[in-house]
């Protein structure tokens, strides 16, 4: 573990070997991120002829149209298999331009460096304006809370139901190796990228949930076979916490491969430290189904 990274255990939420948190040194972390913005800089002025993603469009069975955008590998061969990644956006990247779902994220994608070490088809979706990943958001309770300890039975989303077939499509049509199949998705998109794997655990090998949440039973069978990284900020009003970390306690109760990451003083924007996370792409493409 870098040492700017110091792992504590959090009494006051569960036992103290159940969930753990992240506290970093601001000084060092604040200059990480600097020098890492500058190699990142550097890196793509001498990668200009990198990899872009490129604008589609893919009309589902019902004839909804979803903009998306895709990055393909360098050298796309079609003699091999590659991983397939999908990123939710947030509510704020909701429009019909095709362009804003890639304002976060996107460029950890297109870095030269990654692009080099882990060779991808990558997927940003982009939910209509008046549309969102879920179908419902769930009522606040009187802390201002998202109450998720309440069922749904909701059917999904038109735009998720859309990005489910996307991802059938690329399965299908292009060279994905399906046990390497990613979700990764923010605010928003932490809720749909909880929604989907609930709904769908045999497409995926892992998920990474930010600042999301879920209704904490559906994620049990998921648990069986997803590894999950959850990340979110403590203090965060805008989607609290309490979603994360009781998505944990379950996904632990029923044996998930499952790590959750607070950020102390982290408003809504967890995904800025989670993205700046040493292990945040390694970690997530070195997950394998087993079957």
């Amino acid at each position: 573990m870098p040492p700017f990274l110091h792992l504590h255990p959090i009494k006051r939420f569960a036992k103290p070997s159940a969930m753990r948190i992240f506290r970093t040194n601001q000084k060092q972390n604040t200059m990480k991120r600097v020098l890492g913005t500058l190699m990142l800089s550097a890196a793509l002025i001498a990668g200009a002829s990198a990899q872009s993603f490129n604008k589609k469009e893919f009309v589902a069975a019902k004839g909804d149209t979803l903009k998306y955008q895709v990055l393909l590998p360098e050298g796309y061969d079609q003699g091999k298999k590659y991983p397939l990644v999908i990123f939710l956006h947030g509510s704020g990247e909701r429009a019909m331009d095709n362009n804003l779902q890639l304002k976060h994220g996107s460029a950890m994608f297109t870095n030269p460096v990654n692009l080099e070490k882990y060779p991808s088809i990558v997927l940003f979706p982009q939910c209509p304006t008046n549309g969102n990943w879920i179908k419902t958001f769930p009522s606040r309770n009187d802390r201002g809370e998202m109450d998720w300890n309440k069922s749904t039975n909701d059917s999904i989303s038109q735009p998720l139901q859309a990005v489910k077939e996307l991802i059938q499509s690329y399965i299908a049509n292009e060279k994905v190796d399906t046990k390497r199949v990613y979700i990764v998705g923010l605010s928003m998109g932490g809720m749909g990228t909880f929604d989907l794997v609930a709904r769908n655990p045999e497409l995926f090998a892992a998920a990474i949930p930010i600042c999301g949440g879920v209704y904490p039973p559906r994620l049990s069978n998921a648990a069986k076979s997803v590894a999950f990284r959850i990340y979110h900020g403590d203090a965060d009003q805008v989607v609290a916490c309490k979603g994360s970390r009781d998505a944990y306690t379950a996904l632990k109760k029923f044996g998930a491969k499952v790590e959750y990451v607070e950020f102390p003083g982290i408003e809504h924007n967890s995904w800025t430290p989670a993205f700046n996370q040493p292990d945040f792409m390694e970690w997530l493409y070195k997950q394998k189904k087993k079957k």
